[in-house]
């Protein structure tokens, strides 16, 4: 069994945030960088935009590199409209996170836009 095939899946948008820290902090890139769609688009709130799912992997595995790491805040329940969802977390530091997630065929969620330090 690949570590694809064993890596749980975010059947609710509420998940992938969850996801996305757990993964970071195994080490797991490709596990993070899976929880978005091929085209996605990640705003570090620097003003630098990361397009497309092997570039948000190379982003990932500089932070995992330098040892930094997600905090894990309070979320907010994902607006939901049809297909597409709204999440966002309230960090300990004061910033939100909002993303943009879709329902894939399968019935999971990925991530298309990701902004994760709004202020």
């Amino acid at each position: 069994m690949t570590n694809d095939a064993r890596r749980e899946p975010a059947r609710d948008p509420q998940d992938l945030e969850r996801l996305l820290i757990a993964r970071q902090w195994a080490g797991d890139v490709d596990g993070m960088a899976a929880l978005y769609e091929p085209d996605a688009v990640l705003d570090n709130g620097k003003g630098q935009l990361t397009v497309g799912r092997q570039a948000i992997r190379a982003l990932f595995a500089d932070f995992i590199a330098t040892g930094e790491n997600f905090a894990a805040g309070n979320q907010s329940p994902a607006v939901t409209s049809g297909d597409l969802a709204l999440t966002s977390t309230h960090l300990p530091d004061g910033s939100v996170t909002a993303e943009v997630a879709r329902r894939q065929r399968d019935g999971t969620w990925l991530w298309v836009i990701d902004r994760y330090s709004v202020t």
